[in-house]
């Protein structure tokens, strides 16, 4: 074989990416040459040509109008009054006939005497009548007995006890704030007869030495009756104890 007759050329494939290759190299020398010289036309291109991808964006649709919210039926007012009722007509009713007792009136008594308090009407009878005067000691002041109220009541005219002097001072802190009461029995002439302690001190030898003194040194002008004639009574004494 000859030397002739062999193809040494590259496939057809390669040569058209050479040839693509080397387009390319010229582009890119002219953009730069452009960028250097002319950057305004080149930005100017470049905007031009990227125009043509431009994609209009429609506006949004614009939002349907509110619709107002229905509100809810008011409720029933629960105080409003209700409609008027029917009329009633009232039903006529008969009272019953009613029997109204007679009262009986007894026929007032005779005069007669009795052993009754109240069977005889006359004024004296045989009976324990319940009217007339008797002559026992009766309770009230125009009785016979002796059981009247005095008209004058016991007045003490002389007589004292001392605090200080009358009282020993061991038992001093034991009484002093305190108080005794004694009740007295005075006769017709004014003197004590008898004494008694009714409401008693924290010091009952203090209380002894009150009733003591008292019956020595009390002097009463008596009670009077009805009458004016001295009667015998009782009399109530505090002692005190303030030192």
């Amino acid at each position: 074989m000859q030397a002739d007759d062999l193809d040494l050329r590259p496939p057809r494939a390669a040569r058209l990416g050479f040839a693509f290759a080397i387009v390319l190299l010229h582009l890119a020398a002219l953009y730069g040459l452009m960028r250097a010289f002319a950057p305004d036309f080149t930005t100017a291109t470049i905007n031009r040509a990227l125009s043509v991808f431009d994609v209009a964006v429609p506006p949004p649709p614009e939002p349907a109008p509110a619709q107002p919210e229905q509100q809810p039926d008011p409720a029933p007012d629960e105080g409003a009054a209700g409609d008027a009722g029917r009329k009633a007509a009232p039903r006529e009713v008969a009272a019953p006939k009613t029997k109204l007792p007679i009262a009986q009136t007894p026929a007032p008594p005779r005069a007669a005497t009795g052993a009754d308090n109240s069977a005889g009407a006359a004024e004296a009878g045989t009976g324990p009548g319940a009217g007339g005067t008797g002559s026992g000691p009766g309770s009230g002041r125009g009785g016979a007995g002796g059981g009247g109220m005095p008209v004058r009541k016991l007045e003490k005219i002389a007589g004292d006890i001392n605090s200080a002097r009358d009282y020993p001072k061991a038992t001093r802190a034991q009484r002093v704030g305190h108080s005794v009461t004694i009740l007295l029995s005075v006769d017709a002439e004014g003197r004590v007869t008898d004494c008694r302690v009714s409401q008693p001190s924290p010091d009952p030898a203090a209380d002894t030495i009150t009733c003591r003194l008292a019956s020595e040194r009390f002097r009463f002008r008596p009670a009077l009756d009805a009458q004016g004639n001295a009667v015998p009574g009782k009399y109530a004494w505090r002692q005190r104890w303030f030192y």
